[in-house]
């Protein structure tokens, strides 16, 4: 098997995983309501998952649990790519508000921190931050 198809499994085994990881959250406190339905559908179109996939993803015997990497950076990476994911159409509406929060917490971090993560993420990926900030992200 050359090189590439690893690569490409393994982005598609990342992108299984982080709508896997969407609907384990959404499906936390029971079911998944029709709003829940509608944002795990707008993720699935997002990460191409099948509708195989989906239909294996969404069986009450999920089979792909939530991973919470033990490394700070690890979680704060799938934190970015999940605002990539949600800021591909160039908005955050409250329903994936409420998703990344969950999210945010299923990776581990505490709540206080995800709170401020999610603000600070949200003014970055929106371009409303702070000049020092910009500053900051310039000289990095």
């Amino acid at each position: 098997m050359p090189v590439i198809d690893w690569y490409e499994h393994g982005e598609k085994r990342k992108e299984l995983a982080h709508f896997a990881t969407l609907a384990s959250l959404a499906a936390v406190d029971g079911e998944i309501n029709p709003q829940e339905k509608a944002i795990l559908d707008k993720f699935a179109f997002k990460l191409n998952i099948t509708e195989a996939e989906y239909k294996e993803v969404m069986k009450k015997d999920n089979k792909f649990p939530i991973e919470t990497p033990h490394s700070g950076e690890k979680r704060l990476r799938r934190l970015f790519d999940f605002f990539q994911i949600i800021f591909s159409d160039n908005e955050i509406d409250d329903l994936e508000r409420k998703m990344v929060e969950k999210y945010a917490i299923g990776l581990g971090f505490p709540l206080k921190k995800a709170e401020e993560i999610i603000e600070k993420s949200i003014k970055i990926f929106t371009g409303k931050i702070d000049f020092e900030d910009y500053q900051y992200l310039l000289k990095k």
